[in-house]
């Protein structure tokens, strides 16, 4: 099945990975992911630009997302250019060869007592 669903433009205007966690590595390590959908019979390739409060952004970040395929990345994995510093705020841009629907996660197991948070991200117009 072919769903052309999504948008070609996504942002994470909030990002911020803690540096501690509580529980076994890796599956309770903080982090933020970005769950991605590709229902198209293309494969997508993304490029994800970071951007602070208070220096240059960095990227692009490419993934490739397989056509009719999810993919949860970890922001903690992105390593090329660089590697998204800890313990500091940033926001993300999501651009698209073709429609995906991008959804925002963060685990802080900072404590014991675990926090998940998860919500769409914004869609851009294309």
């Amino acid at each position: 099945m072919d769903y052309t669903i999504g948008k070609h433009q996504w942002a994470i205007a909030e990002g911020y990975i803690p540096s501690q966690s509580t529980g076994p590595e890796p599956d309770m390590t903080s982090h933020e992911s970005a769950c991605i959908l590709n229902a198209n019979n293309e494969d997508a390739e993304v490029k994800i630009h970071i951007y602070f409060d208070d220096k240059e952004p960095v990227g692009p970040y490419t993934i490739k997302v397989p056509a009719q395929r999810t993919l949860h990345l970890r922001f903690n994995d992105l390593k090329d250019p660089e590697p998204i510093p800890l313990d500091t705020d940033y926001a993300s841009v999501f651009i698209s060869n073709v429609a995906i629907i991008v959804q925002h996660t963060r685990l802080d197991s900072r404590q014991s007592e675990n926090a998940l948070l998860s919500t769409i991200a914004f869609p851009g117009n294309v």
